[in-house]
C-alpha cells in the first residue's frame, strides 16, 4: 500500500475498512506489530527532530489522526484517503478482541483510570477479557535498563498472554516506551493512544459526532480544555508550513 509523506512522516493512505484487515493480519500473526497514529501536532514536532521523525516512521502502521493531515494531503494533490483515528482503530481493535477472544493489557493515565477503563471494557465486550492494567505514573528512563515497575508490568503482560496492549502516555513518551520495551514484550499488537483510556473509563468524553463530521474535534477539546491553545497553535503553523513548501507533501 502507498504511503504519503508529510514533512517525512509517513503516512499510510488507507482507509478504515482497509485498517481493519491489516489489524486482522496483525491478530493473525505471530509477532509485535507497532501502531502509532500522529496529528498535526506530532508532524509538527517530527519535523523538528529528525529523532521522532525516525520514531514515527519505524511503527508497523502509521495512521492520519488528524484532520489536518487529510487537508494538507489534499492541498498538495496527494490525498489521503480518509482520516482514520487512533480512537476509532482502538474501538475497532477491541470489537475484533472480542470476536477472536483475544486478551488485552492498559498501561496509561491517573491512578485509576485503567482500572475502570478495564472494568468497563470487560462488562460490554464478553468475549475478550482485559486481564491486566496500570496506571501510567511511574519514572522511565528509556535508556536500555527497566525500572523495577516496568519490569514488573512486561513479566505481567508476558505471562498472562496479552495480545493486545494500549498505551495511553500521550507524544512522545508513549511512542519512545513502546519502542524501547518492543523486544521484551510478547504480544501481537501494541498502540499509543493518547487520552483513550481516559474515554473509556468514563472520565472524559470523546466530541459529539457534529465535531468530528465537521473536522473540529480539536475546537472542542479547545473549549474543553482552553490551557490546550499553546499546542493548537501548531495546527494553523502546519498548515502555513505546507502552503509555503511545495515538497512539504510528497
Amino acid at each position: 500500500m502507498k504511503k504519503v509523506k508529510i514533512f517525512g512522516v509517513e503516512i499510510l493512505n488507507i482507509d478504515n475498512s482497509e485498517c481493519e484487515n491489516i489489524l486482522r493480519d496483525f491478530l493473525r500473526g505471530d509477532s509485535l506489530k507497532k501502531i502509532y497514529t500522529p496529528n498535526t501536532e506530532i508532524v509538527m514536532a517530527a519535523k523538528r527532530d529528525e529523532e521522532l521523525k525516525k520514531l514515527v516512521n519505524s511503527g508497523d502502521l502509521v495512521l492520519a489522526d488528524g484532520i489536518g493531515l487529510i487537508y494538507a494531503s489534499k492541498l498538495r494533490k496527494k490525498p489521503l484517503k480518509e482520516r482514520v483515528t487512533g480512537f476509532d482503530t482502538s474501538i475497532k481493535l477491541l470489537e475484533l478482541a472480542d470476536e477472536m477472544g483475544l486478551n488485552l493489557y492498559f498501561l496509561g493515565g491517573k491512578e485509576g483510570v485503567a482500572k475502570d477503563a478495564a472494568s468497563a471494557v470487560n462488562e460490554k465486550y464478553k468475549n475478550l477479557k482485559v486481564a491486566g492494567f496500570h496506571n501510567g505514573y511511574f519514572k522511565s528512563k528509556l535508556d536500555g535498563e527497566k525500572s523495577s515497575t516496568e519490569e514488573e508490568i512486561i513479566k505481567e503482560i508476558n505471562s498472562k498472554a496479552i495480545d493486545i496492549v494500549f498505551v495511553g502516555f500521550g507524544f512522545p513518551r508513549q511512542e519512545k516506551w513502546i519502542d524501547a520495551w518492543k523486544k521484551d514484550i510478547n504480544a501481537k499488537v501494541i498502540i499509543g493512544n493518547g487520552g483513550v483510556l481516559d474515554i473509556l473509563s468514563g472520565r472524559a468524553n470523546r466530541a459529539p459526532d457534529i465535531f468530528i463530521k465537521l473536522g473540529l474535534e480539536w475546537l472542542y477539546r479547545l473549549i474543553k480544555n482552553p490551557s490546550r491553545i499553546k499546542r493548537q497553535i501548531d495546527l494553523p503553523k502546519f498548515l502555513l508550513a505546507v502552503m509555503r513548501d511545495k515538497n512539504s507533501v510528497e
